[in-house]
């Protein structure tokens, strides 16, 4: 990774998590795909993540067989924008050790920076196991580590598995999503604590506690950015206030507003992620608000299963109502309306 890179990394980045846009028959809309990457672009977010939870993990499925496809239209845009900024493109990477890095040597072809791997759905791997897998990815691209939380496939893992882990080579970045404050902070610890401690970029993907995590500091270590599906809707309010955090944090004054917009971010993502449901409905709530402010077809999701569930649209037609400095609809209209001009 170039230097240019890992400072943007290491200063804190806004990375929202890519969704997939699928027609009602469950095709891909080639069209919503790209203008979703190019609104993120639009709002300044800081790099993207293709091809992760919030994209489904599905595209893999030969049924379906759209991993390639997806990291390809994004680079496409990506590339298209020409941006004059730093900017990190991140794959994500999941599956048994041959399928990781099949998936990281598609992503290097394509360009990508990192990929964010993944350790969902590997409950027969040991941890050594896990550790092994994630060196012999880390041989061939830059890895950005992931605690996904269990109630979404992930599992708990030891304070000696991160010490493990952020002991390996071309580790640069964790994203610490458990959604439990306890497992969090085994993460890093366990960084602090290691040799490679300044190499080591800290995330948070814990879509429940957003705003605290992004003050956070440990022994003058900081979680310095995010990695979050939350972030994928109401974008260019929330690159806002990501960079109203990090001004706060230069500055080492916290204005207690913080503590209250703290849960109203929090609330907001209840009613997308679908908390009340053991976030059953957490893809298809992030797809409705996109759909609500005409980014996306439908809220449709590749697996029937994976629907909203009963009351989360009344969740979010309230937080809608209770919050509405956190949503950023004016934006996308002036968006659209210059993507319809562009596109005739």
């Amino acid at each position: 990774m170039k230097d240019e890179l890992k400072q943007h990394l290491h200063d804190g980045a806004f990375i929202p998590a890519h969704p997939l846009a699928i027609t009602q028959d469950k095709k891909l809309d080639e069209e919503a795909q790209r203008r979703l990457t190019r609104y993120y672009l639009e709002a300044g977010v800081g790099g993207v993540a293709v091809g992760v939870h919030t994209t489904q993990f599905e595209i893999r499925d030969p049924q379906f067989d759209l991993y390639e496809t997806v990291l390809k239209l994004a680079m496409e845009e990506i590339n298209n924008a020409k941006l004059n900024r730093p900017f990190l493109k991140i794959a994500g990477a999941c599956g048994k050790t041959e399928q990781a890095v099949k998936e990281a040597e598609i992503a290097k072809s394509f360009g990508y920076d990192m990929v964010l791997l993944s350790n969902g759905g590997l409950n027969e791997y040991s941890e050594k196991e896990l550790i092994e897998r994630t060196k012999e990815v880390a041989a061939i691209i830059p890895v950005f580590g992931f605690y996904l939380q269990p109630a979404v496939g992930g599992r708990v893992f030891s304070y000696e598995f991160w010490e493990q882990f952020a002991a390996i080579d071309n580790v640069f970045g964790i994203k610490m999503a458990p959604f439990d404050r306890y497992l969090t902070l085994d993460v890093i610890r366990a960084v602090n604590a290691s040799p490679r401690r300044d190499e080591i970029a800290l995330y948070t993907g814990n879509d429940d506690n957003i705003v605290v995590d992004l003050f956070t500091n440990y022994n003058d270590k900081q979680i310095v950015g995010g990695l979050l599906g939350h972030w994928s809707v109401w974008t260019h309010k929330a690159v806002e206030l990501f960079e109203q955090i990090k001004e706060a944090r230069a500055q080492g004054q916290i204005d207690p507003k913080w503590f209250s917009i703290a849960q109203h971010v929090t609330d907001a993502n209840a009613a997308f992620f679908d908390s009340r449901n053991d976030f059953k409905g957490s893809i298809a709530g992030i797809n409705e608000v996109l759909r609500r402010q005409g980014l996306m077809q439908g809220n449709w999701c590749l697996m029937d299963h994976e629907v909203l569930s009963e009351g989360q649209l009344e969740e979010i037609d309230r937080v809608y109502y209770a919050y509405p400095e956190l949503n950023d609809d004016a934006f996308v209209k002036a968006f659209l309306e210059k993507e319809s001009v562009v596109n005739g």
